[in-house]
């Protein structure tokens, strides 16, 4: 059963950062593998970074770019609520961040095909 208040906007917010997060942090190990591709086995890399140039890696870019975006943006909006007087308006700050981050992402896809 569904609290009333799990059903607010600012909860969903709220997790929607905290998801985000934990998907860039489960990230983090795959990227920084590959990273080491350059250091170790440029060939691996090369193979890698062709590989890369599909269009299903290129939506997969997209949803990272979301990710990191909506973080952002949503981190942005918790420390404005933590060190600025409380407003009526957090509700649209909220879906400014998650639209904000759609917009960059979808202009990062855009460039990417």
């Amino acid at each position: 059963m569904i609290h009333g208040h799990r059903t607010h906007t600012l909860w969903i917010a709220f997790l929607l950062h905290r998801i985000s997060g934990v998907a860039l942090a489960l990230f983090l190990p795959a990227h920084f593998w590959v990273l080491s591709y350059a250091l170790n086995a440029p060939q691996k890399l090369d193979g890698f970074l062709h590989w890369a140039e599909t269009p299903i890696v290129k939506f997969a870019e997209f949803g990272l770019v979301f990710l990191l975006s909506v973080h952002m943006l949503g981190g942005l909006r918790l420390m404005a609520l933590e060190f600025l007087p409380w407003t009526s308006g957090q509700k649209t700050a909220a879906a400014s961040a998650v639209a904000a981050s759609t917009f960059l992402a979808g202009i990062f896809l855009l460039r990417a095909i």
